[in-house]
């Protein structure tokens, strides 16, 4: 099965329960690895190495004792929590120096469904400060790197998670996403990367900023293990405002068929000024004639989301930079500081049209395509760009770089549908090409079982980049 790093998370769960492998064996591997190859792409930017062995032991111990749950099928897995997120006792310093040295004092609802689950939490993985842009380059001094090209953005905001996943670090990672920071960095480092429909899973203590565009997500090698650890981060309680209960097993979604789907592919960007890299084309043409030869009818469809959308959602962008609760003096990156500055220009009255624009979008977009199942996009519009790329540039034309970067991923933060980054596609260079799957409300069901098929034809987990262990 070659090496442990290789296998699955279901895999590596199955060995672990069955007494194969030790997870102590298992989380000593990748705590090595993670400190070596980890430096090379910029993954982590916290390393709980005792905790981390303190709890293998203690998952070693239930195994002895024959007190695992049937279904607990990550049990012993690795999954580490991105650096937005609350985990007892680490660190969560947002990617900021105006945080740095926060440890907060309760776990995220999902960190506690993570541990309920049987999961090691090996540390905190890099994000850009606050999650607000789409490469993952701070001030702490993290840049995280796609394994395919470590010379290349690991894109953003859970750029960590992801170079974590591609470079063999774990086999699956957490990650966030409002705006595309799940999706953006699984296209770009060969991952498959899932948005769940808002309210899916819990972030309490924390609740939804304004806009409600931020959800709680799986990154993962393959689409059984993204389905899987997604059963364990769903669930909501009654203080959840916009809680929603998952309706069936998602690992048991991408184990079945999804039948003959009607799939809506648009290629057009719905931001006007952005233009799509021929390769990217190459990727979404090739995916629809996949689909087609596996049965579906695939139909070209105008962009669901008017373009109009755009300054509505930079317009809430802004407000919630301006919101964190944060000192005139502290100190920011010139990015965040202008979309602070952006934000507390706007008026209430500003806000309230621009979320009240969102909204009216998002039910325009739903009955648009209302008679397709699935629709079809490119996740970004560019290849990876180099590391300091956006950085480099004067915060105005950076924030609009970004834009013009992944105009098709944002649109779906604002109609609260789920949608999937799948590694489709590799170019000549050898970089990773993700394709981008946006399913009806609340149904990720019928995504991840279409995801899998494609996943089956394409044998893209089976790709390896050189620096976790591929060949060249």
């Amino acid at each position: 099965m070659g090496s442990v790093h290789d296998w699955t998370a279901l895999e590596q769960s199955r060995a672990i329960r069955s007494g194969e492998v030790s997870c102590v064996e298992l989380t000593t591997h990748y705590l090595d690895r993670s400190r070596t190859i980890g430096e090379v792409v910029g993954a982590f930017a916290y390393l709980d190495e005792v905790g981390a062995l303190a709890r293998a032991r203690e998952i070693d111990d239930r195994v002895a004792a024959g007190t695992v749950a049937p279904d607990a099928v990550l049990f012993g897995c690795v999954a580490p929590v991105k650096d937005l997120d609350l985990v007892a006792g680490m660190p969560c310093e947002f990617g900021s120096e105006a945080m740095r040295g926060f440890r907060p004092p309760e776990d995220a609802a999902f960190v506690t469904r993570m541990r309920q689950a049987g999961l090691v939490i090996t540390g905190k993985t890099v994000t850009p400060e606050f999650g607000l842009p789409c490469y993952t380059e701070n001030d702490l001094g993290h840049a995280a790197r796609t394994p395919w090209n470590p010379d290349l953005s690991a894109g953003g905001s859970s750029g960590g998670a992801a170079a974590a996943v591609a470079a063999r670090l774990a086999p699956i990672a957490q990650g966030s996403d409002g705006g595309g920071s799940i999706r953006i960095p699984a296209s770009v480092t060969g991952l498959v990367g899932v948005k769940p429909s808002r309210g899916r899973v819990s972030d309490l203590p924390l609740v939804p900023g304004v806009g409600e565009l931020a959800v709680i997500g799986p990154l993962a090698r393959t689409v059984a293990d993204a389905a899987a650890f997604l059963d364990v981060l769903a669930g909501c309680s009654p203080e959840d405002l916009f809680g929603v209960p998952s309706p069936e097993s998602f690992l048991a979604a991408a184990r079945r068929p999804p039948g003959r789907l009607r799939i809506g592919c648009c290629v057009t960007p719905m931001v006007a000024e952005s233009e799509v890299d021929p390769q990217i084309l190459v990727a979404v043409a090739a995916a629809a004639a996949l689909l087609s030869d596996l049965g579906h009818d695939v139909v070209d469809i105008p962009p669901p989301v008017s373009p109009d959308v755009v300054s509505a959602f930079e317009a809430v962008w802004w407000a919630a930079a301006a919101a964190i609760p944060l000192p005139d003096d502290a100190p920011l990156t010139p990015l965040t500081r202008r979309l602070r500055e952006r934000g507390a220009a706007l008026t209430a009255v500003d806000l309230a049209r621009a979320v009240q624009t969102m909204r009216m979008a998002a039910v325009a977009a739903i009955r648009a395509t209302a008679d397709y199942d699935v629709l079809l996009m490119p996740t970004l519009a560019h290849l990876p760009r180099p590391v300091g790329h956006f950085a480099a540039r004067d915060p105005d034309e950076n924030f609009a770089e970004q834009k013009r970067f992944t105009p098709f991923t944002a649109p779906f933060n604002v109609t609260g549908q789920p949608a999937v980054s799948v590694p489709f596609h590799h170019t000549e260079g050898g970089l990773p090409v993700g394709v981008q799957l946006v399913g009806r409300p609340r149904d990720e069901v019928t995504l991840l079982s279409l995801a899998a098929q494609l996943e089956e034809s394409v044998r893209w987990h089976e790709r390896v980049p050189e620096v976790a262990g591929g060949r060249p």
